[in-house]
């Protein structure tokens, strides 16, 4: 009886011993991935390099200050306020850059312009009879189009109380959203945003 009590005594003293005596001679299976450095290279834990995960972090929609800068008259500032507000409004709310409301005081104004929509995922162009006849509309308007010439979504024109004979020739190979509508053409306009945006979620 006494010899019995004795031997399971030993077992945990064993099995507590025995790690200690074997590491240092035989390394531990691979599937035991808990207890390897993390600097040691396995094949069955994969672990991101900072450099893949600082490239994730600057493609993603947080990489830039706005989602959409909206381009426009001051002429026009009440149905672009409409907009705004329909665009930041819940669920799916966008960050809107509004060059009157979040523009730098004392800022120069091409600095800001440009600043805004280099900041911006994407440029919403209001075009109006006003915004024609604006050179600092053009200038956006040109602005935007050098900023990703090649990028499906990115420029995005709304057409406002024009016939489409008067939509400016410089977007002509591009399609616009038709703000004749019943929504005057917002819902499209945040929906286009958004599937530009998904690219980066």
């Amino acid at each position: 009886m006494a010899g019995w009590f004795r031997q399971i005594l030993r077992k945990p003293k064993k099995r507590h011993m025995q790690p200690d005596t074997n590491t240092k001679d035989v390394p531990e299976p691979p599937s035991q991935s808990s207890s390897l450095p993390e600097t040691q290279e396995s094949p069955w834990v994969p672990t991101p390099s900072p450099a893949d995960t600082e490239s994730r972090s600057s493609d993603s929609r947080w990489s830039k200050t706005y989602d959409v800068c909206v381009c426009h008259s001051e002429h026009d500032l009440m149905p672009v306020q409409e907009l705004v507000s329909y665009l930041e409004g819940e669920p799916n709310g966008l960050r809107c850059f509004l060059h009157l409301r979040d523009a730098a005081p004392g800022g120069a104004i091409v600095s800001e312009l440009c600043q805004a929509m280099g900041n911006s995922h994407c440029c919403v162009l209001f075009i109006t009879s006003h915004f024609l006849q604006d050179p600092w509309c053009k200038y956006q308007m040109l602005q935007a189009l050098s900023e990703a010439p090649g990028s499906e979504g990115h420029t995005i024109p709304l057409l406002a109380g024009l016939a489409r004979s008067e939509y400016p020739p410089e977007l002509r190979f591009m399609f616009y959203v038709d703000g004749n509508g019943l929504d005057n053409g917002f819902g499209k306009v945040k929906k286009t945003v958004w599937r530009y945006l998904q690219k980066f979620s």
